[in-house]
């Protein structure tokens, strides 16, 4: 399981302009919005009860958010950058630059859990963490994560 496997080139977005938690992830749902044709607000009230039973923000510079919904077909997956940082409610309380939103549909827990766990392994790799902050654009955040994941 590859994380490019589910990542959309639309659902990339290299310059967040958000800066609050709910901005980012509104901001962030709406690629995976039009790519899935679930509604935004939708997408957006799964977001935000699972942030309510606890931060998706795990430190380092990281959030996580990630939700199931009924409507959804396939598991969907964008990537965000914030260059100045959000204040997400993380664990170690700095500001979260680096976003991976996560939806899965309502029967797939196994997937889910798997790719949450990758996700969160590879960006443990500081070095992985500071060429993502630096990149240009949305193919080279896809570059970056298929050459981190050995499948160039």
């Amino acid at each position: 399981m590859h994380i490019h496997d589910f990542l959309n080139k639309e659902a990339v977005l290299v310059d967040l302009k958000s800066q609050n938690k709910q901005s980012i992830l509104k901001e962030l749902s709406e690629p995976v919005s039009r790519s899935s044709g679930i509604d935004h607000n939708d997408i957006l009230k799964v977001l935000m009860e699972r942030e309510h039973l606890g931060s998706t923000g795990i430190g380092n510079g990281i959030g996580i958010p990630h939700g199931k919904l009924k409507a959804l077909k396939s598991m969907v997956l964008a990537f965000g950058l914030s260059r100045k940082g959000v204040d997400f409610e993380s664990m170690d309380g700095h500001p979260a630059h680096i976003f991976f939103l996560l939806l899965t549909p309502e029967n797939s827990a196994g997937l889910h859990l798997k790719l949450l766990a990758h996700i969160s392994r590879i960006l443990k790799d500081d070095s992985f963490r500071k060429r993502l902050m630096n990149v240009s654009d949305s193919d080279e955040v896809i570059s970056i994560i298929k050459e981190e994941e050995g499948t160039f």
